[in-house]
């Protein structure tokens, strides 16, 4: 059986440049379930450690991301709180490509487009590594939430539900 070789993303390619060790995980896609909860399962890991990142717009602040636990729900008043907003909601779907550079199911925080303020949810410190998207379905970047913090200028806050 030969290994496939994985292509690099644009997001690994990024980290390589920030010399920020990583490695990329591939899993199966299931174009009718995108869930982080499936994607943990494919990877045999904790849906806690399986970030999922989103893409608001604030009525004051404009466009941010939130990167969350992949089986946890957003809290629109905290994230708007925590981004300096009255309110905000999530971003039609078809805004997604154009804004970010990414599809849904593949929407990783390295590497949009443009910078974005970006806020982690303050469970990421809990662990050693954490998984988000590499910036393509089926591929998964595993990285200490650390370094993640460091490279996208994350503030950590608590964010969900």
């Amino acid at each position: 059986m030969t290994k496939e070789k994985i292509q690099k993303t644009n997001a690994a390619r990024l980290l390589d440049q920030a010399k920020i060790p990583y490695s990329l995980v591939p899993y199966e896609v299931d174009e009718s379930d995108l869930s982080a909860t499936h994607v943990a399962a494919q990877l045999g890991e904790d849906v806690e450690q399986v970030f999922k990142t989103l893409l608001l717009q604030g009525d004051k602040s404009g466009y941010f991301v939130c990167i969350i636990p992949g089986a946890d729900e957003l809290d629109l008043k905290k994230a708007a709180k925590v981004s300096a907003n009255k309110k905000c909601d999530l971003i039609p779907m078809k805004e997604l490509l154009p804004l970010t550079g990414y599809i849904r199911g593949a929407c990783s925080p390295i590497g949009m487009k443009k910078s974005f303020p970006t806020y982690i949810h303050e469970t990421a410190e809990l662990f050693e590594q954490i998984y988000v998207s590499a910036g393509q379905r089926g591929l998964q970047l595993c990285l200490s939430p650390t370094d993640l913090i460091r490279e996208v200028k994350a503030i950590v806050a608590d964010l969900t539900l």
